[in-house]
């Protein structure tokens, strides 16, 4: 009885420390480190809450929400003039199976320090980001008019109408571009638009996302695709007092694009499609095909996802316009195999269509 007593006392002390509800590990105090300047803000979502397992070609085994947890910290360390926010929204988990433990974890950097790593509960029924807008208002240093900001969001394909299922360990929790735009408003409430954002998700490049998305960024590099994996390098990222000392997002985005681009057609055999879109330029055509797309998402509502499918805008009259390239750059390669092996360029926009069962279409695979 006793051994029993010390075993319950004992998990108790582990479950009360590990379901803390304002655990914070300073490093740092934030007195006396702002010698250098905050020139550039970078807020980051790592989404983990699906099913992110991977094997390389040499058969080992990654998480790939995890490796780009790795490569966001080795970003905000490598920033001497910037302050960086990592949110990494994990799966749901317990304690002696009973007891539930965070699923949300925040990091803060500021001039290459980690200066506060605390533990938190995301949102319980709807992913808004209130808890993750509560610690960028804690911890965000001074007039965001004078930095560059960045958002950057990693995680699988974002549902533009339904978002049930979005999180694996939360049924009824939903999440759609329409939350992800709802959620920006607190990150850019004191502040002009982001100068880049970045969507590293599956079929993001489509008209719906890239307008809701607009409100809240100058450029945008999203997939019109199957992104794989969902990631795109970090790399160009570190030191961006060195690669944006010039001051041009415009180029910068198209470096980080082509970056990303040359890395998975060197891994990868099937289609690769990365654009760029500069938010202003392509209002334009936003406007000229808006009833149309939403006359579609209206339609999902009604059909099962299994009777449409993803395809380039281009392929369907309706959204083919003169002006639907400008403001976009794509960088496309087609797979080296199966049907989509002759479509030799994207238009960098993704629609959807009922899925074509005809018997041609199926010999072709």
């Amino acid at each position: 009885m006793m051994l029993f007593t010390s075993i319950c006392c004992g998990a108790l002390v582990i479950l009360l420390s590990s379901c803390s509800t304002n655990r914070s590990v300073k490093y740092e105090s934030l007195q006396g480190i702002d010698v250098i300047s905050i020139e550039y803000s970078i807020v980051c979502v790592i989404h983990g809450d699906s099913d992110y397992l991977y094997h390389d070609t040499g058969g080992n085994e990654f998480k790939a929400d995890e490796e780009a947890l790795v490569k966001a910290k080795r970003v905000a360390q490598q920033n001497p003039r910037a302050e960086v926010f990592i949110f990494h929204q994990r799966p749901r988990r317990h304690f002696l199976l009973f007891f539930p433990i965070h699923d949300g974890e925040f990091y803060y950097y500021r001039n290459g320090r980690l200066i506060a790593n605390e533990l938190y509960w995301r949102d319980q029924e709807e992913s808004r980001f209130e808890p993750e807008m509560d610690f960028y208002r804690r911890f965000c240093s001074g007039n965001k008019q004078k930095t560059v900001s960045l958002f950057l969001y990693y995680g699988h394909e974002i549902p533009e109408v339904d978002g049930t299922d979005y999180d694996e360990s939360y049924s009824d929790r939903t999440f759609t571009v329409h939350d992800l735009a709802d959620g920006l408003k607190g990150f850019t409430r004191d502040s002009a638009r982001f100068d880049l954002m970045v969507i590293s998700s599956c079929y993001s490049g489509t008209p719906y996302t890239i307008g809701a998305l607009g409100s809240f960024a100058r450029y945008i590099i999203a997939s019109p695709d199957n992104l794989h994996l969902s990631y795109f390098d970090f790399h160009l990222l570190e030191r961006l007092d060195h690669g944006l000392r010039d001051g041009d997002m415009s180029a910068f985005a198209k470096r980080f694009a082509v970056q990303a681009f040359n890395r998975l057609t060197r891994d990868l055999q099937t289609a690769v499609s990365i654009a760029v879109y500069d938010v202003d330029r392509v209002q334009p055509y936003l406007k000229s095909i808006d009833s149309i797309y939403n006359y579609t998402l209206a339609m999902l509502n009604e059909q099962a996802l299994e009777s449409v499918e993803h395809c380039d805008c281009a392929e369907e009259p309706g959204y083919t316009q003169p002006w639907m390239s400008d403001g976009v750059d794509v960088f496309y390669r087609p797979a080296r195999f199966g049907r989509s092996k002759h479509k030799q360029n994207h238009s960098g926009w993704e629609c959807w269509r009922e899925k074509k069962t005809t018997e041609s279409s199926l010999t072709d695979r």
